[in-house]
């Protein structure tokens, strides 16, 4: 660490300004900033109340994502085998999985960053540290046969329309990652909408392997039909609790796994990054809309309406989005009361879109990317109630 030290202190006035490299200073900054702690403080959101700077900050949540990054590889490779009729070792099956993941991470992280840095040496500011996380996270939300042209496609209008236009990491209202994934939803409906979101690859061929597609829990049961009880029509397909709670079915490569999204929760609760108020609202928002729609079900209602509560916190995209997606401090509520109504109103808003909306089984993606809308509005209301509290007691 010393040498690195050392070497830029040497380097640093050939980048700054007045320096032969001035122009190139933000590429410098980001190996920088990556090896060294950086002495800037922040002027603007999201503002880090900790030691740590953005980056080890960004990095606390890469590494709550690993359990979801693993546990996603090998359910590829043994979604994969099912489709083949084989068995393979639990390496075989990480090993294709991640074979099928690595492309999509790669071209997420060269096109996404390319745009990054491109708008950071227009600007004459330093990367922002965001994508790292935002990268990651459009990857896991993403079915394993995307076409990578769509992920590029989208990776662009994610950074330059979630993010750059407006002014960068820490002044966009929208979540960046689901601001791509919302593209794709609507602008290729057919490989992201949901109704067959895997279809197994045969590697060796390089093709999608004939006669072998599978619908997702959620579109079970929302199509079981009228009268019908969803949690039974979800069990006659083979998709148990058992299975969604460890992962083993198919869905977007990091959303599968219940067990591995509680690991990473748990990870970002005891180091402080994750909100526990954020994902605990979500939760109770979820659980308590679905309660209310089992009350509601009828003959004549859709099947999803039977769905029992804890039948949706394993399906889906609702575990993911409430621990990575809805806690991002940059588009969530900043107020610990506007953190509640902000994650009561994602959970109601998932569940309702899951349950009344038949066109779109999944609803978590457009909940999140609503209420990232009105947050600073929730914020804003807070804190004016808190003010005239103190006002009258003054």
């Amino acid at each position: 660490m010393k040498f690195i030290r050392k070497l830029s202190e040497n380097l640093t006035p050939k980048f700054e300004k007045g320096g032969k490299y001035e122009k190139f200073y933000a590429l410098f900054e980001v190996m920088d900033s990556f090896f060294l702690t950086t002495a800037l403080r922040t002027s603007k959101g999201p503002h880090i109340r900790d030691k740590i700077d953005s980056k080890r900050f960004m990095i606390t949540v890469v590494i709550a994502l690993f359990p979801a990054i693993l546990v996603g590889m090998y359910n590829i490779g043994y979604q994969a085998d099912l489709a083949k009729g084989i068995t393979t070792t639990f390496g075989e099956c990480l090993w294709t999985g991640f074979l099928v993941m690595l492309p999509v991470i790669i071209v997420t992280y060269v096109v996404g960053l390319g745009w990054e840095i491109l708008f950071a040496l227009i600007r004459k500011h330093e990367v922002n540290e965001g994508f790292f996380v935002t990268g990651i996270l459009f990857v896991l939300v993403l079915p394993p046969t995307i076409p990578l042209w769509q992920v590029a496609v989208a990776v662009t209008f994610g950074v330059i329309i979630g993010k750059e236009v407006f002014g960068g990491t820490g002044m966009n209202i929208f979540n960046p990652a689901l601001t791509a994934r919302a593209f794709l939803f609507f602008a290729y409906p057919g490989k992201i909408s949901g109704d067959k979101v895997w279809a197994a690859v045969d590697l060796a061929k390089d093709k999608l392997i004939d006669g072998y597609s599978g619908a997702t829990p959620l579109l079970v049961a929302s199509s079981a039909g009228q009268g019908a009880t969803a949690s039974t029509a979800v069990e006659a397909a083979g998709f148990t609790l058992e299975k969604m709670f460890f992962g083993f079915i198919p869905g977007s490569m990091g959303e599968t796994s219940f067990l591995a999204i509680l690991l990473g929760a748990f990870i970002l609760l005891i180091s402080g990054v994750g909100s526990w108020r954020i994902m605990t609202a979500v939760t109770l928002g979820g659980i308590g809309t679905a309660f209310l729609m089992n009350l509601a079900a009828g003959p004549t209602s859709p099947s999803i309406f039977t769905l029992q509560p804890h039948w949706h916190l394993v399906m889906g995209g609702f575990a993911f989005g409430a621990v990575f997606m809805a806690t991002d401090p940059v588009t969530a509520s900043g107020t610990n009361t506007g953190k509640w109504i902000y994650g009561i109103s994602i959970g109601v808003l998932a569940i309702l879109i899951r349950t009344v909306n038949p066109a779109y089984p999944e609803g978590m993606m457009l909940a999140i990317l609503f209420m990232n809308v009105f947050a600073p509005l929730i914020d804003y209301y807070v804190i004016k109630a808190n003010m005239r509290r103190r006002l009258r007691r003054a």
